[in-house]
């Protein structure tokens, strides 16, 4: 009897967890949102603003930051929904959402202000989610998913 009770126990937890992962999504979705109104008010602000219809480099470098900010937030809510729909958390989209972080964190790298060992330590984070990455696509499927 009391293993039946414990299934009831797990099968409520699940549910929980299941009920507190479409909470997440639902958040997130509004993050989605909020980002894309912050990507167009940086747009038009960067646009205004002196030289006027403009962007310097370093205008479009914090444009991209937060169009990289707002496509990481899209692999999420990706990474979720799959999660949802299959229950089983699928590392290589994990892998992909880590990347194009590192990825974003390359691209508004500003190299006047970082120190030499951070530029180090984010090149071995890089190279070591890429091969990482590979070797999850060498895999066979049911392996990683």
């Amino acid at each position: 009897m009391k293993e039946h009770s414990d299934d009831v126990l797990t099968n409520r937890l699940y549910l929980a967890v299941r009920f507190c992962v479409r909470i997440l999504s639902v958040l997130m979705v509004l993050v989605i949102i909020m980002g894309v109104i912050d990507v167009g008010w940086t747009i038009y602000e960067k646009l205004n603003s002196p030289p006027v219809y403009i962007l310097t480099i370093s205008d479009m470098l914090a444009t991209f930051g937060a169009f990289m900010a707002v496509l990481i937030a899209i692999e999420i809510l990706i990474n979720i929904t799959v999660y949802l729909r299959d229950d089983v958390i699928h590392v290589k989209i994990v892998m992909a959402t880590a990347l194009m972080a590192v990825a974003r964190k390359v691209i508004v790298l500003d190299f006047e202000t970082v120190t030499p060992p951070y530029i180090y330590g984010l090149a071995a984070i890089a190279i070591a989610m890429s091969i990482g990455y590979w070797l999850i696509h060498k895999l066979p499927t049911k392996l990683h998913e």
